[in-house]
């Protein structure tokens, strides 16, 4: 099993394969628009925003299972982060990052980098960073702000595209 055999429903209703984003540097974070780390939205299209062209892709999930953080609907949710951020990477539909009926791509990545104090999600952006080659890296924590991992996703984008 691979992050690339998943599917997950974009915030605008389509179906899309991670397949799509083989030889791509994916930062994959959980997000909830009410959050007091919403504001990293910005930190992370920042980044996108200055390494796109060398391969990042951002991937957002927006998830309502902390303290209900998250808006009501994938329109409104879309909407917020358009507006106050100039969101413009991939937001998907709103998901479970934790418990039986958690995304199964979060389990997948759970299971590959459980935390250090607990198994599941501990809130919203907690952040997967995965290489080229689908490997998931690095997982950070909440509180972690986008421009503290920007050395890491340089250097990871450096390392050789897959064959």
């Amino acid at each position: 099993m691979s992050i690339y055999d998943f599917t997950a429903q974009t915030i605008d209703g389509e179906n899309k394969s991670l397949e799509d984003y083989k030889g791509k540097v994916l930062l994959i974070v959980n997000t909830a628009s009410k959050c007091g780390f919403a504001p990293q939205f910005e930190g992370l299209q920042q980044l996108y925003d200055k390494y796109k062209e060398e391969g990042l892709e951002i991937l957002g999930f927006p998830c309502g299972q902390f303290a209900s953080q998250e808006l009501g609907s994938d329109e409104e949710t879309q909407n917020f982060c358009q507006k106050n951020y100039g969101v413009s990477f991939q937001m998907f539909s709103r998901i479970n990052v934790n418990g039986s009926d958690a995304h199964p791509l979060y389990k997948y990545l759970i299971s590959q980098k459980p935390g250090r104090f607990k198994k599941g999600i501990k809130w919203n952006f907690t952040k997967f960073l995965v290489n080229r080659l689908g490997d998931v890296l690095h997982r950070y924590a909440p509180k972690t702000e986008p421009s503290e991992i920007e050395h890491v996703i340089q250097n990871t984008l450096k390392e050789p595209l897959p064959l």
